[in-house]
């Protein structure tokens, strides 16, 4: 059965190439359109859609206002943003996210990239990922109720078993740690669960990749800044890194950590090509930390499409005492990254979104 999608946007282009993009795939149909937010918001109330593909600035009820109304109202639904790539797109693409939308797609500067592949793909990827990952939930909820003996989250959500147990370096006991985060679709959203709840006497630093356009990172740097205990920045080049900090890769660099002959650990950023088409790239991170002076990094793998991370941590571990902690299936938006490194064997510990800071202050403790 095709997944019924609510297109809203004031444009009538607009909503002609994104109804075309959803109906050429066949998991898919959009089945209705709006052209503001109150017209979404009388559909809203009364039918139910698998997803809604959401403005920003349209007349009588922009997308946040209409967000506000239903999360008021506790109107339910699975929102994706689609947002112009400035840097008041970025701010109201964050709050959004704050209101309730799972996830964002840039909106194209003209109709010819519009109907361009790039757009296409990236749209139908992020409803792909989203549903996949919500029909999941769902299996496992009805399992739940089928079986109170056996948990069904536990059996989608947990680590994958190595045919032989895994040898692990150990970390020195009191040493110097570091945490390394890595996220991307649903990520902004679940990061506003975890930062904002790091103790701010984190007793380590942390860098933190996220799939996000340039302009975007430096917006969500500022937002968690603003509710967070810990220090929250865009990382520049060069700055050292501090305990209690958390430093986010710019969109459109890679993040790597550098250590001098002083070991003292900095930031070096890279313009080197894009990995898979991700810039930053997880697994670039990972890999810098192999020539760290860290006695132990704690690898932390949130909501997220694709594998990025784990090829990284892979290697990481050949070389470092390391920790993971992976977010458990029924609280992703898209569990893509975290499902790659639990069925690599590499996780340590899964668990909820609620409860991520919790366990990363646990691992590295506060000062």
């Amino acid at each position: 059965m095709k997944k019924n999608i609510l297109v809203v946007d004031d444009s009538a282009l607009m909503r002609r190439v994104i109804c075309d993009i959803i109906n050429s795939d066949d998991k898919f149909q959009a089945t209705d359109v709006c052209r503001d937010g109150l017209e979404a918001y009388e559909k809203l109330k009364v039918k139910r859609y698998d997803a809604v593909v959401l403005d920003v600035n349209m007349p009588r009820m922009d997308g946040l206002q209409l967000l506000e109304r239903m999360q008021r109202e506790k109107i339910r639904a699975t929102v994706v943003m689609v947002s112009t790539l400035t840097t008041d797109g970025a701010s109201v693409t964050l709050r959004a996210m704050e209101l309730g939308a799972v996830d964002f797609v840039t909106k194209p500067e003209n109709i010819i990239e519009a109907k361009g592949a790039d757009f296409k793909r990236r749209l139908l990827d992020m409803l792909g990922a989203v549903l996949d990952t919500k029909d999941q939930y769902q299996q496992i909820q009805a399992s739940k109720r089928r079986s109170s003996s056996v948990s069904a989250a536990s059996v989608m959500s947990a680590p994958k078993a190595d045919s032989a147990p895994r040898r692990r370096m150990t970390a020195a006991r009191g040493g110097k740690k570091l945490v390394a985060l890595a996220c991307s679709t649903g990520g902004p959203k679940a990061l506003h669960s975890v930062i904002p709840y790091l103790d701010g006497r984190m007793n380590a630093p942390m860098v933190l990749v996220q799939h996000m356009p340039k302009g975007f990172t430096k917006s969500l740097a500022d937002r968690l800044n603003e509710i967070s205990k810990v220090h929250v920045k865009e990382a520049e080049e060069g700055e050292v890194l501090k305990n209690g900090t958390v430093y986010i890769a710019p969109g459109g660099w890679h993040l790597e950590v550098a250590c001098g002959a002083d070991g003292v650990h900095k930031v070096h950023l890279s313009d080197a090509p894009a990995i898979g088409g991700l810039r930053p790239c997880a697994n670039i991170m990972y890999e810098s930390l192999k020539k760290s002076r860290f006695d132990e990094i704690v690898c932390v793998v949130l909501t997220g499409m694709g594998a990025d991370g784990t090829a990284g941590i892979q290697k990481l571990d050949k070389s470092k005492p390391i920790h993971v902690i992976a977010q458990n299936a029924e609280t992703c938006v898209v569990y893509g990254m975290p499902r790659a490194i639990a069925e690599a064997g590499m996780v340590d510990e899964v668990v909820s979104l609620r409860e991520v800071a919790d366990t990363i202050i646990k691992n590295v403790g506060v000062k």
